[in-house]
């Protein structure tokens, strides 16, 4: 696969965005498609084999061709070029792999209503397109922060149609994009990453233009300010002006979706210059900080919702899918029980549990982060944790830790992987393919914590064995 010549990779890229555009017409995410659909309902529809088909060769091209060039792309022009080219279909085609768009549209409507979307669904309006959304969203508050929220009614206000809505919807998704292309090369160098390298791996994945650009998923903004956000702290730290824009940006981030917070206290020691002080981190982070929380509230103060956003993020639970390791590991638990007359539902008790261990992780990067250094890469480990951690795995929630990633990290077949197999987790019209993959999903994705968890216990011991004297 390396001697495969890189623009024979662009190509073979270009024709599987052409075919998942095709597949968007046929049965993506469309308006009036069905609600409740299955793998097998898709399949005997109209055109449900070469729905299927289409969806699947054009992810499996488009993942080949990324997986190709991982680490040998020509340049980063190239790549900007490319990813491009392979984004154009996605934007002239219906959404793809996600209904979520429409929910946006929903919100945007409520909000502008005078309705507070983090106190009822968008079927207290009722919004005029509720029939375009999944029933176990439509009473379900908003789990977006302030700043999005505030988007959503600007964009259903200037366009005033759905189709309008995911338009502009879509143009911001790819100013976020933009953004991460402009910035994820600053802070590459910074890391000692080839920017080419990194551009590819963040921007160049299926994920994003069936996700990001299709689908309209504003993570696509948040990612953009928070790898903005990282690259301005890290051309200039120990300087007031860019730190406090480097937290600004980081602060809108959080503004978009909450979990972005998730990257401050490394940012902030990524402020300091020079050896690691508490002084120093007052001094330097403290500038990063305060932008960061100036922005968010500003933005919390301008939607005029105060702190609804945060009772948003308990949304997640709502889904039970086995993509998530504590998810997993609950329902699996059941599945063993069962055969003995004990029916518990564990998923409460395995998911606080990781919540529980996130916050030990993230607590334990940060110290690891202050003794040896290299904040940004262990941001990126943080957001791998908080993803990996949290009781639902969307594959677009990839991005996060991906495109930190792709700018600090040495070895990259392990995200890539990851990056593949999130890429089929779901289909042309967004059926999750999850749901319907119990088991053995959930038995074998606990089967794989177990063994990881064994072997990062026995890496721990081996690195504190002392080294003999000879």
């Amino acid at each position: 696969m390396s001697d495969v010549p890189h623009h024979l990779s662009r190509w073979i890229g270009l024709a599987g965005s052409v075919l998942l555009a095709v597949a968007a017409f046929l049965g993506g995410a469309l308006p009036d498609g069905e609600l409740r659909p299955t793998p097998v309902s898709i399949w005997q529809g109209p055109n449900g084999p070469l729905i299927i088909g289409l969806w699947l060769v054009g992810t499996g091209l488009l993942a080949w061709a990324w997986w190709s060039l991982r680490d040998r792309v020509p340049s980063a022009r190239w790549v900007l070029v490319t990813v491009a080219l392979w984004l154009l279909p996605m934007l002239v085609a219906p959404p793809l792999g996600s209904r979520d768009v429409y929910a946006y549209a929903c919100q945007g409507t409520s909000f502008s209503a005078g309705i507070n979307p983090y106190e009822q669904g968008v079927s207290a309006l009722p919004c005029p397109w509720l029939d375009t959304i999944s029933f176990i969203w439509r009473d379900t508050p908003a789990p977006y922060g302030p700043l999005f929220v505030l988007l959503s009614g600007a964009v259903v206000k200037a366009t005033g149609s759905l189709w309008g809505a995911v338009a502009l919807f879509r143009l911001l998704a790819v100013a976020g994009v933009a953004l991460t292309a402009w910035a994820l090369p600053v802070l590459a160098r910074r890391c000692g990453v080839p920017p080419e390298r990194a551009l590819w791996l963040a921007l160049a994945s299926p994920l994003v233009p069936v996700h990001l650009a299709s689908g309209a998923h504003n993570d696509a903004l948040m990612v953009g300010l928070l790898v903005a956000g990282l690259a301005v702290v890290a051309a200039r730290p120990g300087r007031p002006g860019p730190l406090l824009a480097g937290g600004v940006l980081l602060g809108l981030a959080a503004g978009v979706k909450i979990t972005a917070l998730v990257v401050l206290p490394f940012a902030a020691l990524a402020a300091i210059v020079g050896p690691y002080r508490i002084r120093a981190l007052v001094r330097d982070g403290a500038w990063v900080v305060g932008g960061a929380l100036a922005a968010l509230a500003g933005a919390t103060l301008a939607a005029g919702l105060g702190l609804g956003f945060i009772s948003g993020l308990e949304q997640g639970g709502l889904v039970v899918a086995w993509t998530s390791p504590p998810t997993a590991v609950g329902q699996t638990v059941g599945y063993l029980l069962a055969p003995f007359g004990v029916h518990v539902d564990a998923l409460p008790v395995t998911r606080a549990i990781g919540m529980v261990v996130l916050v030990a992780v993230l607590v334990w990067l940060w110290f690891r982060s202050w003794r040896r250094g290299e904040p940004f890469w262990h941001a990126a480990l943080a957001l791998t944790a908080t993803v990996a951690l949290s009781p639902l795995f969307h594959p677009w929630y990839w991005l996060w830790p991906l495109a930190v990633l792709a700018a600090t990290a040495r070895r990259t077949r392990w995200f890539a992987i990851v990056t593949v197999v999130s890429s089929f987790l779901v289909l042309a019209d967004g059926t999750g393919l999850p749901r319907y993959t119990k088991m053995p999903g959930a038995p074998l994705m606990t089967l794989f914590v177990i063994v990881l968890v064994v072997r990062l216990v026995r890496s721990a011991r081996k690195g504190r064995q002392p080294v003999p004297v000879s």
